[in-house]
């Protein structure tokens, strides 16, 4: 989801996008880790919140389940996935924007967002773009606004490594270094972010799955 390289469907076929929710539910359990995000995330009824890489809207309709009065803003590269949020959304009756955009060119003022989240985004990008993104998430959050990641993280031991050789099949090897060798943090804090942690890690059928918190300062 960057301007850097073409872009390619979270399951590398346009075809196979439909099918997205069924196989995280099936791999990943998604809905169990996204709920673990958002009770970090604990949004607030006064918060403005942007989702980047919101994907088919999952985690977005959980912070905006969470809080109902908050502003939350989804943003993602694919207008088919964005398409399945929007219907998700009217079928809950829920107020939720979403955006066609890239995570390194962000469409919105500077410090206009509380809280800024992103799943299973990272590993779809380059180290540049990783860098971008970070950067303009730096930028639009407030002083004191937070971070939230969900992604792939360094491997706690060989069976996990094992199990991510076939997402970095899919998804590619060039963009998925950065999480095997557990990079994020650095970059995290080399876009300005202060207070850079990994605050969970799961082993998954598909590898280590980590989160991470960073503040920008005031």
């Amino acid at each position: 989801m960057s301007a850097e390289l073409p872009y390619l469907p979270a399951l590398r076929f346009s075809s196979l996008t439909c099918l997205y929710d069924s196989v995280m539910r099936l791999l990943l359990k998604d809905e169990v880790f996204k709920r673990r995000l958002v009770a970090q995330v604990k949004p607030l009824p006064d918060q403005r919140i942007l989702d980047v890489g919101c994907g088919t809207g999952t985690l977005t309709l959980l912070l905006k389940r969470a809080a109902p009065n908050a502003v939350v803003i989804g943003l993602d590269a694919d207008p088919t996935m964005l398409r399945i949020a929007r219907t998700k959304a009217e079928s809950e009756q829920v107020q939720i924007e979403f955006v066609e955009g890239m995570s390194d060119s962000l469409p919105f003022p500077h410090a206009s967002f509380s809280g800024i989240v992103s799943s299973l985004l990272l590993h779809h990008l380059t180290t540049d773009s990783k860098r971008r993104t970070l950067e303009q998430a730096y930028l639009l959050l407030r002083p004191g606004g937070m971070l939230h990641i969900a992604d792939w993280g360094q491997a706690q031991n060989a069976l996990m490594r094992a199990a991510f050789l076939g997402v970095q099949l899919l998804d590619g090897f060039e963009t998925t270094v950065d999480n095997v060798e557990g990079r994020l943090l650095p970059l995290m804090r080399a876009a300005g972010f202060a207070d850079a942690m990994e605050t969970h890690r799961e082993m998954t059928m598909l590898g280590t799955l980590s989160m991470y918190r960073a503040t920008r300062p005031n």
